[in-house]
């Protein structure tokens, strides 16, 4: 049977969500290992003279433990 752990991420990009959503990604699978799943809880962004400024996501990965 496996266990796994989730630890709430936040992360933002200048380009996407996708790419906020890859970094946060990226960034936990540089700290933990088996890395399986990410459930995107909430998207926002950050505005400046009617354009989007930053791309931000709260999400939740999920990694299998180990032994």
């Amino acid at each position: 049977m496996s266990m796994l752990k989730v630890i709430e991420v936040l992360c933002e990009s200048d380009k996407s969500w996708e790419d906020a959503a890859q970094t946060a990604v990226k960034r936990a699978n540089d700290s933990v290992r088996n890395v399986r799943s990410i459930w995107i809880e909430n998207f926002e962004a950050t505005v400046k003279d009617g354009k989007i400024q930053k791309y931000r996501i709260n999400g939740k990965i999920s990694f299998t433990l180990e032994g």
